[in-house]
């Protein structure tokens, strides 16, 4: 009796723990994203507020440092003051994004140039920080020197269009990974065609619905973002492998959209988000995008070259696993293909219907024919793909022509045995290699007959 009941409770432990690595398995990804979402979208949006501002003050080092005294007493390291001579000056490094505002005492009539361009959240916590230090917000006149387009009253439509080329750009990267008729160059050239697709799309749309002023320049940053995103992405996968969703959603989703400077510009979050907004690609595009649409181009040059980093720095990782997988290969090791989106079919090997491929439908990456001596179709034959350790990765059957394929392989040697009743088994080994689709054609010969010995008159008779 009390063997029996170890036995059940061992039992029912290793239920339990079954159930509990089931558990661990299914929800460690949306773990990743509850604690990303709730440690980055909360601490850089819930309050936003002034850190290090930089504005410039008009009248000479004196007047600078008596608004810096005057903001600092209402806002703690909320801005940083520098000073310039002129009024003029003033307004032209708003203009020219070498600060957020202008400040121009001027006696009874102060001037605040402000550029609503940079977020309508940012114009309104300059003008009562400045109205304050002014005395009274009613005298302080507000000049906007770079108000936005007609049907963005918040500034913010630049996010929208960014999202709209970033998100789709990781969700990119990952089909292609099941673009198995791809390799990297022809992986590389989709982003591109891709990228200049949505660019100029999501720009014709938006000049045409009055979102954004019509400048060219917009669809070479929205290319670059769109492309900075899904080579980023595909450099990635095959060293993250099944963490790339957790990755990859974490980098261009979770850190990105807070970080972005469009619901809350970059100047109102904590330092430790305004870091992450200067290396970030949405942020960077959210700026080239200001500065192309609103400030004549100022301000560009940075975020773009940031954008361009991201590319190289993917194409780079591809690069780096194109070298490994053809070490691998002349040592003919096992090389796993890179893990996809959960939320995707994940790329296993798998026996296809041999018909004609038809659009969305996997597309073969081992594919052959059996025949018979007489080269005649062998139906039914059956057809074993072994990896570079002898490990069965899929089966199949030859249909009435003697076809097969096969989908979903590795990068690897590859031993593929084809048999049939009544004929001699045979194996060929081919290289896999990314973007190629491999041909093994088998031309099976037939057993002998049975030896039948007949013994007539003393003499043996032996018929094949």
């Amino acid at each position: 009796m009390r063997e029996t009941e170890r036995d059940t409770v061992k039992s029912g432990k290793r239920s339990f723990g079954r159930a509990a690595k089931a558990l661990s398995e299914a929800a460690w990804f949306p773990a990743v994203l509850f604690l990303g979402i709730i440690f980055v979208f909360a601490p850089a949006l819930h309050a936003p507020g002034p850190h290090h501002v930089k504005v410039v003050v008009a009248g000479g080092e004196a007047a600078a440092a008596q608004i810096d005294a005057d903001l600092d007493a209402r806002y703690p390291g909320g801005f940083d003051v520098h000073n310039v001579a002129e009024q003029g000056q003033a307004r032209q490094a708003v203009l020219d994004r070498d600060a957020f505002a202008g400040y121009a005492p001027d006696g009874a009539h102060p001037v605040l140039y402000v550029a609503k361009a940079n977020g309508a959240s940012l114009e309104q916590t300059l003008t009562t920080a400045f109205g304050e230090v002014a005395g009274s917000a009613g005298r302080l006149a507000i000049r906007d020197v770079a108000p936005t387009a007609g049907k963005d009253l918040l500034g913010s439509t630049v996010l929208y269009f960014a999202i709209a080329w970033n998100i789709p750009a990781y969700i990119l990267a990952t089909m292609l990974l099941r673009a198995v008729a791809f390799d990297r160059r022809r992986k590389l050239m989709a982003i591109a065609v891709v990228a200049a697709v949505f660019s100029s799309v999501g720009y014709a749309v938006g000049t045409a619905l009055g979102y954004l002023n019509a400048e060219p320049a917009v669809m070479g940053v929205a290319f670059l973002l769109t492309t900075a995103v899904a080579t980023a992405a595909s450099g990635l996968a095959p060293f993250t492998r099944q963490f790339l969703p957790a990755v990859g959603m974490t980098l261009f989703i979770v850190i990105s959209i807070p970080t972005s400077g469009g619901a809350v510009p970059a100047p109102l979050m904590p330092g430790f988000f305004q870091g992450l907004h200067a290396v970030m690609p949405l942020a960077n595009a959210v700026d080239a995008l200001r500065g192309v649409l609103y400030f004549s181009g100022a301000g560009v040059l940075k975020p773009v070259l940031v954008l361009c980093a991201w590319i190289a720095a993917g194409a780079g990782l591809l690069g780096l696993d194109f070298l490994r997988h053809r070490r691998a290969g002349a040592r003919a090791a096992v090389a796993e293909p890179p893990v996809d989106d959960p939320a995707l079919e994940t790329p296993v090997p798998t026996a296809l219907p041999v018909h004609r491929h038809h659009f969305g439908e996997p597309m073969p990456v081992l594919a052959g024919v059996v025949c018979d001596p007489g080269h005649e179709p062998v139906r039914g034959a059956a057809v074993i793909v072994l990896d570079g350790q002898g490990r069965q990765l899929v089966s199949t059957i030859t249909d009435q022509q003697g076809r097969y394929a096969v989908t979903g392989l590795p990068e690897d040697h590859l031993s593929i045995v084809a048999s049939a009743p009544g004929m001699h088994p045979l194996a060929h080994r081919k290289l896999l290699r990314a973007g190629e689709t491999v041909t093994a054609d088998f031309t099976l010969g037939r057993r002998e007959a049975s030896v039948e010995t007949a013994t007539s008159g003393g003499a043996a008779t032996v018929s094949r």
